[in-house]
């Protein structure tokens, strides 16, 4: 029986690798300088790449269960997303955070749902997300959609925790972008403070905003006190 995993690697290293061997070896000889941290979810339906156009070294990773942002103050304990947050931010020194949430989000139906006994981290995880939840009982598709978007909007918010990201925001150096992608469109809808919810890309004026509001005179930030639709 063949092994699809090490015909894939070898297609890798035979047919795609040759077409941008230049591209890696300069990413290796100048190192990476990445302007975007992408955080999002681990599920497998949602591929940066794609979504960004991105290639070699444009992007930051980080995937988890939700594209949670864990409390900077290590209140949930120590986490490989927090310390990625702050890698991209102190040492590559990125310009953009870009959260990003999506339609038929298995952790935030768990939620509203049951986690199985044996899944104790999955269950602290899940904490980090209910704040956004809505008080109903039974989720129908409209209560995940706003709860998806909730969630990607309290995870700005918790980012704006980290005095690294803070600062960086205050000074326009740093700008945060949520994003809630919706599959079976096909497109990204981009939270924009000044309207108070999440508009289509193919309509947005921007590719979305903090949850913040900076005033002209560059005083700092403003409360958004935004409501979600």
């Amino acid at each position: 029986m063949p092994d699809e995993l090490l015909e894939r690697l070898r297609r890798f290293q035979e047919d795609a690798f040759p077409q941008q061997r230049s591209l890696f070896r300069h990413l290796v000889d100048e190192g990476q300088h990445p302007l975007t941290l992408f955080i999002g979810c681990s599920d497998s339906r949602l591929v940066p790449y794609l979504l960004t156009g991105a290639g070699p070294g444009e992007l930051f990773l980080v995937r988890n269960v939700g594209a949670f942002v864990p409390p900077h103050d290590q209140s949930q304990g120590f986490h490989g997303t927090a310390a990625a947050i702050e890698f991209a931010v102190l040492n590559l020194q990125v310009r953009r955070i870009i959260v990003c949430g999506h339609s038929h989000c298995g952790a935030i139906r768990a939620l509203y749902g049951e986690v199985p006994a044996a899944a104790q981290n999955l269950a602290c995880w899940l904490d980090l997300g209910r704040e956004a939840m809505l008080p109903v009982a039974e989720p129908g598709p409209e209560v995940m959609r706003r709860t998806e978007q909730r969630a990607v909007v309290l995870q700005l918010e918790r980012l704006m925790d980290y005095p690294m990201v803070r600062e960086r925001v205050e000074a326009r150096a740093l700008t945060l972008h949520g994003w809630h992608y919706v599959i079976e469109d096909g497109e990204v809808h981009v939270f924009d403070v000044g309207v108070g919810a999440f508009v289509p890309a193919s309509r947005a004026e921007h590719a979305g905003t903090g949850p913040y509001v900076l005033g002209d005179d560059d005083s700092g930030l403003g409360a958004s006190g935004v409501p979600l639709s």
